[in-house]
């Protein structure tokens, strides 16, 4: 039996046989040639970060199948979102989020929608939806990632956020290779990000 759980703007998730069909839909209002590379191209680089993060024992989704064009077969990670449990508990996970920050970063991989929606609590977080990632070394892309994270963690736990993004970020310092540099990049991202807002209001 085939159920939809989800659709997003470039994918609909559905559960089979108790594992999750990820299905990069057709757009077409783009040309089709181009849609056709671009939804193969993005489906090969997710499968390419999930058998990485396989290899290194990242608390992650297996990857079962994929057909390469438009289709990944994903493992079901059971547990609770950690946007819906991390405002009783933060200060140990926010710990444990840096920490697998870290480790995502020192094997260049950029998450690149890094929110607590994306990340299930199982006796250890697991992190989910790598849909937007992508391989990278550059600190630019890391500290683009860990704003991302700040500006969730704003939205979704404003009466914590600001204690939890300090205990992250610190124990990301600790972890990270190239902490000093992509911390001190994240400064300028958030200077541009402010420079921005005031531009537009």
């Amino acid at each position: 039996m085939k159920k939809l759980l989800a659709q997003g703007a470039e994918a609909k998730l559905f559960l089979v046989d108790s594992r999750i069909q990820k299905n990069r839909f057709k757009k077409t209002y783009r040309i089709k040639e181009i849609d056709d590379k671009l939804r193969g191209f993005r489906t090969r680089r997710e499968a390419k970060v999930l058998q990485k993060l396989a290899n290194i024992n990242f608390p992650s989704p297996k990857l079962l199948k994929n057909d390469g064009k438009e289709n990944l077969v994903i493992e079901k990670i059971d547990g609770k979102l950690v946007k819906d449990v991390l405002d009783k508990n933060y200060k140990k996970l926010a710990v444990e989020i840096g920490k697998k920050v870290a480790i995502l970063h020192n094997n260049s991989i950029i998450h690149g929608d890094l929110t607590t929606s994306n990340m299930i609590l199982n006796k250890e977080i697991y992190f989910i939806d790598f849909g937007l990632s992508f391989f990278s070394d550059k600190a630019e892309d890391k500290a683009v990632d860990l704003h991302l994270l700040k500006e969730a963690l704003e939205s979704k736990h404003y009466k914590i956020w600001e204690k939890c993004i300090k205990i992250a970020l610190d124990a990301y310092r600790k972890e990270a290779n190239m902490a000093s540099e992509t911390l001190k990049r994240l400064e300028v991202v958030e200077k541009r990000g402010r420079y921005r807002a005031k531009k537009g209001s």
